[in-house]
C-alpha cells in the first residue's frame, strides 16, 4: 500500500521526566470512564473510579495538555441553581491508529482512536507460519478494508503497531526462534510493515501485545504486576513488571511453553522433549477432548466439537481441560515464586474453557508455589476474548501517537 503522504509529523519527546507507573494508570482510568460514560464532571469522575479529587484534576489537566480531552462549563442538575459545573469530554478524533493482530492462522486489522475505540476491522484467516509474503500482503488489504469501515484516510493515521505470534530479538528486530514463524526466521516485520505503509511500524509477540491489551482495557486495568498467559498452538507469557512491560535482554521473555515438565517424553516442535506446550497446548487438549467426547473416531478424522466455553458442565470434558489447567499451573507456580505478580489472565483459545481451566491452575499454584505469593495472586480468564491481542497493539500504536 502506497501511503497518501510521505511524511510522519515529528514529535518531539517531552523535557518532563516519564510519567510514573501510578500516573499512567490514573490516566487510564480516566480514559476509560469518559469512553464509557461520556461526559462527566470531575466530581462525577471522582465517584465513578474513587480517586481522589486532587488525582482526577491532575489527570484531567494532563488529558487537557495533550488534546486528548475538552472541558465546558455546564450547569448543574439541581434545578438550574448553584454554580455551573466542569464537563469533561474525550475528543475522540484526535489522533488514530492502525493495529495488527497476526495469529497462526489469522490476520486481524483495525483503526482506533486515541481512546482505544474501535472504528472499523476487517479479518483473514489464512497460513501465517508459513506465507509470510501473501501474508503481508493480506495485511495491506485488510488495512484498506478497516479504514474504509472507518471512513479514514491511510494519511490521517498517526502511528501503526502490531504483534506477531513468535519470539522477536529487540537488538535487531528479526524473528529468531525456529520452532514457531518458520518461513519468518530472520525477517523484520517492522521493517516490512513499514515499506508497506510508508512510515515507521512498532512490533510486538502477540503475549507481550496481550498483557499490554489486558493492562489498557481489559481485566488488568487497576494491577500494576501481571502475566498474561496466551494458551493457543503454542504457550507464552507477557510480563508486565511496576506498570511496566519486560521483555528481558534480547526481547524474548515468557516463553513458558518450552519450559520442561518431569516424567514428559513428548517431543515439542523446538526439538526437546516434555516441554509445556507439547502437553498442555490447544492442539493437545482438543485431541483428547475427541478421545472422550467421540471415542468412535478414527485416528485422524475431523470431529467438530462444541465451543471450549459450553463444556464446563460436561465432566469428561472438564476432567481433560481441568488436567491442563493443573500442567499449565505446575509451570505458572514457580513463576509466581519469581515475580510475585498480583494477577494472571489466562487468554489464548485455551483461555475460552473457562472455570475448569482456572480451577486447575489455581490447585496447582496453591499447591506449588509458597502459600504468601499463591495467596497474593488472582488467577482469572480474559474478558476481552480473543481480542487481548489486537487491544495490545492498540494501545502500542496509542502510546507512539500520544508520545506516551
Amino acid at each position: 500500500m502506497r501511503g497518501e503522504s510521505a511524511t510522519v509529523p515529528c514529535m518531539t519527546a517531552p523535557a518532563t521526566p516519564a510519567p510514573s507507573a501510578r500516573r499512567l494508570r490514573t490516566r487510564a482510568t480516566l480514559l476509560a470512564v469518559l469512553g464509557e460514560h461520556g461526559t462527566l464532571s470531575r466530581a462525577e469522575i471522582s465517584r465513578l473510579t474513587g480517586l481522589s479529587r486532587s488525582a482526577v484534576s491532575s489527570a484531567v489537566t494532563d488529558l487537557l495538555d495533550e488534546g486528548l480531552a475538552s472541558e465546558t462549563t455546564a450547569p448543574t442538575t439541581t434545578a438550574g441553581r448553584g454554580r455551573r459545573a466542569a464537563a469533561v469530554t474525550l475528543r475522540r478524533a484526535h489522533a488514530l491508529v492502525l493495529a495488527f493482530d497476526f495469529g497462526h492462522t489469522h490476520v486481524t486489522a483495525a483503526v482506533a482512536d486515541t481512546t482505544g475505540t474501535v472504528l472499523g476491522e476487517a479479518t483473514a484467516h489464512l497460513d501465517v507460519d508459513n506465507h509470510p509474503r501473501e501474508v503481508l500482503e493480506a495485511a495491506e488489504s485488510l488495512a484498506r478494508q478497516a479504514l474504509d469501515a472507518a471512513g479514514h484516510r491511510l494519511d490521517e493515521i498517526t502511528a501503526i503497531a502490531a504483534g506477531i505470534p513468535g519470539a522477536l530479538d529487540t537488538r535487531t528486530n528479526v524473528v529468531r526462534a525456529p520452532s514457531t514463524l518458520s518461513q519468518w526466521i530472520g525477517m523484520d516485520p517492522a521493517a516490512e510493515l513499514g515499506r508497506l505503509f510508508d512510515r515507521p511500524v512498532t512490533v510486538g509477540n502477540d503475549a507481550e501485545m496481550g498483557a499490554r491489551g489486558e493492562r489498557a482495557h481489559g481485566t488488568g486495568r487497576t494491577v500494576n504486576d501481571l502475566v498474561y498467559v496466551k494458551a493457543s498452538t503454542g504457550i507464552g507469557a507477557g510480563l508486565l513488571l511496576d506498570g511496566r512491560i519486560y521483555r528481558g535482554a534480547s526481547g524474548i521473555s515468557g516463553e513458558i511453553g518450552h519450559i520442561q515438565l518431569p516424567d514428559t517424553g513428548t517431543w515439542c516442535r523446538c526439538g526437546n522433549r516434555g516441554c509445556l506446550e507439547s502437553v498442555a497446548s490447544i492442539v493437545e487438549v482438543r485431541r483428547r477432548l475427541v478421545h472422550v467426547l467421540a471415542p468412535g473416531a478414527r485416528p485422524g478424522e475431523a470431529v467438530d466439537l462444541p465451543p471450549l466455553d459450553h463444556l464446563a458442565d460436561v465432566p469428561a470434558a472438564a476432567r481433560v481441560i481441568g488436567e491442563a489447567g493443573r500442567t499449565i499451573g505446575r509451570v505458572l507456580a514457580d513463576l509466581v515464586n519469581c515475580l510475585n505478580p498480583a494477577a494472571i489472565i489466562i487468554g489464548g483459545e485455551l483461555g475460552q474453557a473457562g472455570a475448569p481451566l482456572v480451577h486447575g491452575i489455581r490447585e496447582s499454584v496453591d499447591r506449588y508455589a509458597q502459600p504468601a505469593v499463591a495467596e497474593a495472586v488472582d488467577i482469572r480468564t480474559t474478558r476481552l476474548g480473543l481480542r487481548s491481542e489486537l487491544y495490545g497493539a492498540i494501545d502500542a500504536a496509542i502510546s507512539v501517537a500520544t508520545n506516551r
